[in-house]
């Protein structure tokens, strides 16, 4: 067929393989490049489609020798290394440039955690109410005589139980105001493969096979089979003009004014040397809100497309706004003076998380836990200790 054809047009993926695919498609099918363009689209769309075969191309060379040094390397290392395991160690291991590398960083922080040596410290919690009637709330030791405080020990924390026991403690300030909290940035192929797995327990294998489904299409009823997401192998956290100003429509249409920045917000990518002609992975429409794509996607990949387009909204919405409300107490014992602290925060406004919450490892605290403070404390009133709360932590 290429034989015969006026022009030819290369439409493999827009990456480093695809663009190595498409000159060797050239070299073996042994096709002169005067009648060849290349395209590149990162959507499965007609729009997308046609806008690329408006604007070809030729064949990147830099991104063909970017592809040709990586198999090189693959070579170099895996093809040495793998046949070695299998003598020597285990015939199901392999190596290669990303598995030996990665391998060798987690061996150099293993090798750190079992040479550490833990320090042991404490931290002193208290439990104030306060003496005119009100709910008691729980404050944290910060300072002792202005100084940070240095509790290496148990005998150290009981000599200060006992001054701390005898003291008088009133509120020193009370501080009130406001913070935000800004959008994610849309997902990369790394950020949806960490939040998938913590969010729906997929693996990142599952991740991408099912990502590959909605990116390559779905028949959703529109003629044909219709991309649903971006291409799902990208560093960048990109945005194309046309899909903030649509997003942009569907937040306004949906949510309100109120939900919508002045203008659209701008996540900076965060991969040194990202493609930057890449986008993040995004649903090709916001308005095909995963609701309306229920009905056509199997529950594996409702969940990830769920997962895509709420990320994706959520990161050109407003920025949530927390109420916020620190209290300092100070102590006067017979040794030492004691500054407590305690700080809460109340959502005022949940700008994008009304539709997204990243999931978070169960040892980072989340910034959305609130402290119940309470309620009509004024600067100099008396307060009643209730409890101490002495802690042991290893570093």
């Amino acid at each position: 067929e290429a034989g015969h054809a006026e022009e030819i047009f290369l439409a493999t993926d827009p990456d480093r393989e695809g663009e190595a695919i498409a000159w060797h498609l050239l070299e073996a099918a042994e096709i002169d490049n005067e009648r060849v363009k290349r395209v590149v689209f990162h959507e499965i769309t007609k729009p997308a489609i046609e806008d690329a075969f408006s604007h070809p191309r030729v064949i990147d060379e830099d991104l063909v020798d970017a592809q040709q040094a990586r198999r090189i390397l693959d070579r170099l290392v895996g093809y040495n290394l793998t046949p070695l395991l299998w003598e020597k160690v285990r015939s199901r291991l392999s190596a290669g440039r990303v598995q030996s590398v990665a391998l060798r960083l987690i061996v150099e922080r293993e090798r750190e955690i079992e040479a550490f040596i833990p320090v042991e410290y404490w931290s002193i919690d208290a439990e104030f109410a306060p003496e005119k009637k009100g709910k008691s709330f729980l404050a944290h030791l910060a300072r002792i005589d202005r100084e940070e405080p240095e509790l290496p020990s148990q005998d150290v924390v009981n000599g200060l139980i006992k001054d701390l026991e005898m003291a008088n403690f009133s509120v020193a300030k009370i501080k009130r105001g406001s913070r935000t909290r800004n959008p994610y940035p849309p997902f990369t192929t790394s950020t949806l493969q960490q939040q998938a797995s913590r969010q729906l327990g997929f693996t990142a294998k599952r991740t991408m096979r099912i990502a590959q489904q909605l990116y390559e299409g779905i028949d959703i009823g529109e003629g044909g089979e219709t991309g649903l997401i971006t291409y799902m192998r990208t560093d960048s956290t990109n945005v194309s003009p046309l899909a903030i100003e649509e997003v942009r429509n569907y937040i306004k249409d949906v949510h309100g004014a109120s939900y919508l920045p002045e203008s659209p917000n701008f996540h900076k990518t965060k991969a040194a040397k990202a493609q930057e002609a890449h986008e993040a992975v995004r649903p090709t429409s916001s308005f095909r809100t995963p609701e309306k794509m229920m009905s056509h996607l199997t529950p594996e990949q409702f969940k990830l497309y769920q997962l895509i387009w709420r990320r994706f909204v959520a990161s050109q919405m407003a920025a949530a706004v927390y109420e916020t409300l620190s209290i300092e107490v100070v102590g006067k014992g017979v040794q030492h003076e004691y500054l407590f602290r305690a700080s809460g925060s109340k959502l005022q406004f949940p700008g994008f998380l009304t539709i997204y919450e990243e999931a978070r490892d169960e040892d980072v605290k989340s910034e959305n836990e609130t402290l119940d403070l309470p309620e009509g404390l004024t600067d100099g009133d008396l307060l009643k200790l209730l409890k101490l709360l002495p802690e042991q932590h290893f570093t």
